[in-house]
């Protein structure tokens, strides 16, 4: 991965191929994007046919540019462009921007002109942006750099923004914009053929300005290398993204548990995976990012508060317990000296309020007694402004504050903007994030102790176990697979989790009814039958299990029975009866470019009815077998609740971490579920599974 951007961020000259003097045109927006950020090079349009366009002098064609070319865009038929890309080449272009759609989203044909312009950059070793994209934005007064044909002209910031979509991305530039936020660059790649979203990551990681990173991506060409590289940003910066398309109506036809939950969750696990903190919504991405650009990282999840109206406090601190945080009480020393220093009418306590009619001083000895509070980690202060108070000193003193500690301080600001424009300005100066509503900033707020717990999160160690029998599995997939089969037989299936030392139920498999009787009086009754065919996925839902059978009368009645309902050729499953304990699920499937996903619940048919499960991708470590377990609703029960005894943590780890291992020893496996495993007392092992190629 080359993540060297400059000639594509910081170009000090540009070129437009397909420049045009028709004002709505793409090849005209974008000569008039630059000048109107006053881009700081010069700028060339290229058009055989005029003499000039916006004023700037027209050349025939890229060659006939006297200057060198940072930068080129190309805004042509798609026949067109691999020509282009190789006269960009000999003129000595370092990027190339192609806007021009119609490339390999548009099938074969698209496909190859696309593979043929690409091999043209790669000889002469220019790096391309898109096609189908929009462009790059660099705020950086430097090179105020649009090239990009969007209508957003952000001011200097400290928030980078990088969208698969130019739709998305526009929105939350917007966002920041109509919010008064400056941006530092903002990138939308298109198809990504060239330079990808990773490298556009690590680029903006290395940079000294951006404070925080915005994402919107769709797919990933390569996860596992964005992971490596998000992790290394993330210890740094925060990276913030928007999650989509977490629903996959397909999954509802799988053959498997996993297959049917796990949905197409993938993006958002490999978030999880890298570090990134992730969104349901784009207007709480873009207030927390405004948060983390501007304010320091929290050590902990205790919040002291400072308001001067009584209701907005109040939804304040629901929505920041509802978020995990905690409001802890003021130190007594604290008290005395607030008590000495506020109006008589305030309450001190915590949340402090101050009072409506508090004024500059009362807010300084507030935030000073605060900030110095050692179980204080953030500062949420409510502040609407009275017209009978100096509400600008009253910021000045709340901006100073920010600047003289090492607390973050979030503020729900309640105010006609226009009437307090100075106050607002103030604010602004002192780069203190304000939102119209309680619960935003209490979220905002939620978002900088999140990322605190993302970057001080223990890493965890993935275990290779040695015990395991890689050839036996190796021997029983081959087989498989050398004939044509998809779902592995129960033989199969417990072979292999034999092999990797997980613990199941006593078993034989067999065929006739007299040797159904036979397994089950040297397994020891009582057991389990169950019909064992390929065809049959949920067996207990056309009558293919029996449990708790006592005799070996009863296995025969139970045997013949199942053969006449369900086919003379069935096997059957022999199974040692384990008395019901709590009912667990763990699971894995294979995601393309991703490895294997994980899966951890309540199994049975608690699994379907509550679909109380959690995931991460492989490997997985000791830490995030651990998150898995304390992260489900259940996670009490799970654990032990008044005085009923929880499950073996220790055993329940390591076979999550097993079947993790196994699936990545054998990427052949598309799915496997667990379910249940029954953990009564210290004890856990599986007492049905399935595999599927």
């Amino acid at each position: 991965m080359n993540d060297n951007l400059d000639a594509l961020f910081k170009p000090k000259s540009v070129a437009l191929i397909g420049a045009s003097v028709k004002e709505l045109s793409i090849g005209n927006v974008i000569i008039k994007n630059l000048l109107h950020y006053q881009f700081r090079g010069p700028v060339y349009p290229i058009n055989p046919k005029v003499d000039e366009i916006r004023g700037l002098k027209a050349y025939p064609s890229i060659q006939d540019v006297p200057g060198e070319v940072d930068l080129a865009h190309i805004v042509i038929p798609p026949p067109f462009v691999p020509e282009e890309v190789e006269n960009c080449g000999k003129k000595g272009v370092k990027a190339i921007i192609v806007n021009t759609a119609g490339f390999k989203e548009m099938g074969a044909k698209g496909q190859a002109l696309e593979n043929d312009f690409l091999a043209r950059a790669r000889k002469y070793g220019i790096r391309v942006v898109g096609p189908n994209c929009q462009g790059i934005i660099n705020s950086d007064p430097a090179f105020n750099a649009y090239c990009n044909f969007t209508f957003t002209y952000p001011n200097p910031g400290h928030i980078s923004v990088v969208a698969q979509s130019g739709g998305v991305g526009a929105v939350i530039m917007q966002a920041f914009y109509d919010m008064g936020i400056g941006q530092r660059m903002y990138a939308s790649n298109g198809n990504g053929s060239d330079v990808s979203i990773t490298e556009i990551i690590s680029y903006y990681g290395k940079d000294e300005e951006t404070r925080a990173i915005v994402l919107y991506a769709e797919s990933l060409e390569n996860p596992q290398e964005f992971i490596a590289i998000a992790k290394q940003v993330t210890a740094r910066k925060p990276i913030l993204a928007i999650t989509a398309g977490r629903t996959d109506k397909g999954a509802e036809a799988s053959r498997s548990h996993i297959g049917g939950l796990a949905g197409n969750i993938s993006m958002e696990l490999i978030y999880q995976k890298a570090g990134i903190l992730t969104f349901s919504s784009q207007e709480d991405l873009c207030h927390a990012a405004v948060a983390l650009s501007s304010q320091p990282i929290p050590r902990g999840n205790k919040v002291g508060i400072i308001t001067n109206t009584g209701g907005p406090s109040v939804i304040a601190i629901d929505e920041l317990v509802s978020c995990g945080l905690e409001i802890p009480p003021l130190s007594k020393k604290a008290a005395k000296t607030l008590k000495g220093t506020m109006l008589e009418s305030a309450s001190v306590r915590n949340p402090l309020d101050v009072v409506a009619t508090a004024g500059p001083g009362h807010f300084r000895s507030a935030l000073e007694v605060m900030m110095k509070e050692p179980q204080f980690d953030s500062i949420y202060i409510n502040f609407v402004t009275p017209p009978f108070v100096d509400c600008e000193n009253v910021a000045r003193e709340i901006a100073a504050a920010a600047k003289a500690g090492n607390k973050p301080i979030v503020c729900n600001y309640m105010t006609d903007k226009q009437k307090w424009g100075g106050t607002s300005e103030i604010l602004k100066q002192g780069e203190i994030p304000c939102f119209d509503f309680a619960e935003t900033a209490a979220r905002a707020l939620h978002a900088l102790v999140r990322y605190n717990q993302i970057r001080s999160a223990k890493v965890g160690s993935v275990k290779k176990f040695k015990d395991v029998n890689r050839a036996a599995v190796r021997s029983i997939l081959h087989y498989a697979l050398s004939h044509e089969r998809e779902v592995l037989t129960a033989t199969e299936v417990y072979g292999i989790l034999e092999a990797y030392r997980i613990p199941v139920a006593p078993w034989k498999v067999v065929s006739g009814v007299q040797e159904v009787v036979s397994a089950a009086t040297e397994i020891g009754f009582p057991v389990v039958i169950k019909a064992d065919s390929e065809s049959i996925i949920h067996k207990s839902d056309v009558g293919g299990v029996a449990v708790n059978i006592q005799d070996a009368q009863e296995a025969a009645a139970v045997a013949e029975t199942m053969k006449r309902n369900l086919g003379g050729d069935i096997k059957f499953f022999v199974q040692q009866f384990i008395p019901k304990g709590r009912e667990l699920i763990i699971g894995a499937k294979a995601v393309k470019g991703v490895g294997h996903i994980i899966m951890f619940g309540l199994g049975g048919i608690f699994t379907e009815v509550l679909k109380d499960v959690a995931f991460t991708i492989s490997p997985v470590s000791d830490t995030e077998a651990i998150r898995m377990i304390n992260s489900v609703k259940a996670a009490p029960l799970i654990n032990g609740y008044r005085g009923e005894k929880g499950i073996n943590r220790a055993k329940t780890i390591e076979i999550i971490r097993r079947i993790s291992m196994l699936g990545t020893d054998f990427p052949m496996i598309r799915e496997l579920d667990l379910n249940p495993l029954f953990a009564t007392g210290n004890e856990i092992c599986v007492v049905d599974a399935r595999i599927i190629l």
